[in-house]
């Protein structure tokens, strides 16, 4: 298979095998030019040398182990680098949601990886030409996350509750965010759909701390968590794929 057909390949996971979930999300991305597969995290292990070019993955109640499945590709050395893009799928398939993430990091973090992953994204390219500010929201801080944004150059701001960081970012620009995905006043993945609403904020990359492990209880309580933001009972193609890159011929 030649190099340019790899790079078109996106894969769907979080659903069972054959129970037809995927159909509707492979139906949009085949339209904006994508090449899909639906796979497991085994078939990840054994893709080599064909990476995904990112996973599609849904996290909602109804999925075959999402969060399980996030925690496994962004914890380990070998697959962590390959981009995830959440999304809700419906029992039946429906797109309701998609949460677009800059990245997730499995705490405690490798100083190292996360000032690598800044780097390769691009995200430390002005930090010597500009004071930009850092977002750091969690229950307690995080001194190790600290000293590595500190150390690529920026300026590190703390805030301790959702309430808290929605307020920082109304009156000052923050030039990127770390949030933990459990806050005391509501989910990461709400105060992401937040920063939205803020000007400052709008356009801000945010990455996801996630815990090591997480208990089965914690699945289904983010699940449902998540369940709550979804507003519409379907995306259509158009609103799904704004949150992709055009496609190249």
């Amino acid at each position: 298979m030649g190099e340019a057909s790899r790079q078109r390949c996106l894969w769907i996971m979080g659903v069972s095998p054959d129970s037809g979930r995927e159909a509707i999300v492979r139906e949009y991305l085949t339209m904006a030019g994508y090449r899909t597969c639906v796979g497991t995290y085994d078939d990840l292990l054994r893709s080599e040398p064909e990476r995904p070019l990112g996973i599609v993955l849904d996290i909602s109640p109804h999925s075959a182990d999402g969060w399980g499945l996030l925690l496994r590709i962004k914890g380990s050395p070998e697959t962590r680098n390959i981009p995830v893009m959440p999304v809700f799928l419906s029992e039946t398939g429906k797109v309701g949601g998609v949460f677009p993430v800059a990245g997730f990091f499995v705490a405690p973090i490798d100083p190292e990886y996360v000032s690598d992953r800044l780097t390769a994204l691009g995200l430390t390219d002005d930090v010597e030409t500009w004071d930009l500010q850092a977002l750091l929201v969690t229950r307690a801080g995080d001194e190790s996350l600290a000293k590595t944004l500190t150390a690529v150059g920026y300026d590190v701001v703390n805030g301790y509750t959702a309430k808290e960081a929605l307020a920082l970012v109304s009156l000052h620009p923050k030039f990127l965010a770390f949030c933990s995905l459990h806050l005391p006043d509501m989910c990461a993945f709400e105060l992401l759909e937040k920063f939205r609403l803020f000007p400052y904020s709008r356009n801000m990359p945010v990455f996801i701390l996630l815990k090591k492990e997480m208990k089965e209880g914690e699945k289904q309580a983010i699940s449902r968590e998540v369940a709550h933001l979804i507003r519409k009972k379907q995306l259509t193609a158009e609103e799904f794929l704004r949150y992709l890159p055009k496609r190249t011929k």
